[in-house]
């Protein structure tokens, strides 16, 4: 696992319901890859493969429009270490919820 990423998904919403279903199908795309996650009140992070990551990243975009978001925007946070490991985040906040 060379990366980790944060990403906070914040597709154009009429009201708070449709936001969370919008935000909630991404949420369960980022699941369904199977990689390691950890869902937070303001973002999503996921580690595995950098450019896996990418493709992720990119698509999370797609999945707010289809599932009927006009527009989206996206904070994205990103480490990286392409010959090593970055930090998992069982080791950044397991500590933290016990």
């Amino acid at each position: 696992m060379n990366a980790s990423v944060a990403i906070q998904s914040l597709p154009e919403a009429a009201n708070d319901e449709e936001l969370i279903r919008v935000v909630d199908e991404v949420i369960a795309y980022i699941k369904s890859t199977g990689l390691n996650c950890y869902v937070g009140p303001f973002e999503t992070a996921i580690e595995g493969d950098y450019d896996e990551l990418m493709d992720i990243v990119k698509e999370c975009q797609h999945i707010a429009i289809r599932a009927g978001a006009p527009s989206v925007a996206a904070y994205i946070k990103v480490t990286y270490r392409p010959e090593g490991e970055v930090l998992t985040i069982e080791r950044k906040v397991t500590k933290h919820h016990k």
